[in-house]
């Protein structure tokens, strides 16, 4: 059974950094997408990066280019997310999921949500001013 477990939320300062951690398990492939997502209450869940298993390129959105950054251990098949400058807005449950998208949609960006089938149960996020 194919399986995702995020870890490394937590209540940080503005400016603050952490590492989110995905780690998955029963996979028969080693090259699929992860992205992640985050949701904040009231509001839409939101793409926010994405990385292919196979070749390590990876993809990450405009609105937190320049301070996420998306990496792997393929040793531990494990993904991570560094956020680092976090802002109060940055407040949300942040998920991790699987998709079996080509790495050419995975690294550009093509995808929503509903391209991704195999999620994680979130871990929260919550920065302070």
């Amino acid at each position: 059974q194919v399986q995702l477990a995020e870890s490394g939320g937590g209540s940080v300062q503005a400016g603050g950094s952490l590492r989110l951690s995905c780690v998955a398990s029963g996979y028969s492939s080693n090259n699929y997408c992860v992205g992640w997502f985050r949701q904040a209450p009231g509001k839409e869940r939101e793409g926010i990066a994405s990385i292919y298993t196979g070749n390590s390129m990876s993809y990450v959105h405009a609105s937190v280019k320049g301070r996420f950054t998306i990496s792997q251990d393929d040793a531990e098949d494990t993904r991570y997310l560094q956020m680092d400058g976090l802002k109060p807005e940055d407040t949300a449950m942040y998920y991790c999921a699987a998709s079996s998208i080509p790495w050419t949609s995975c690294t550009r960006g093509q995808w929503t949500a509903d391209n991704f089938r195999t999620w994680g149960q979130g871990t929260q996020v919550t920065v302070s001013s």
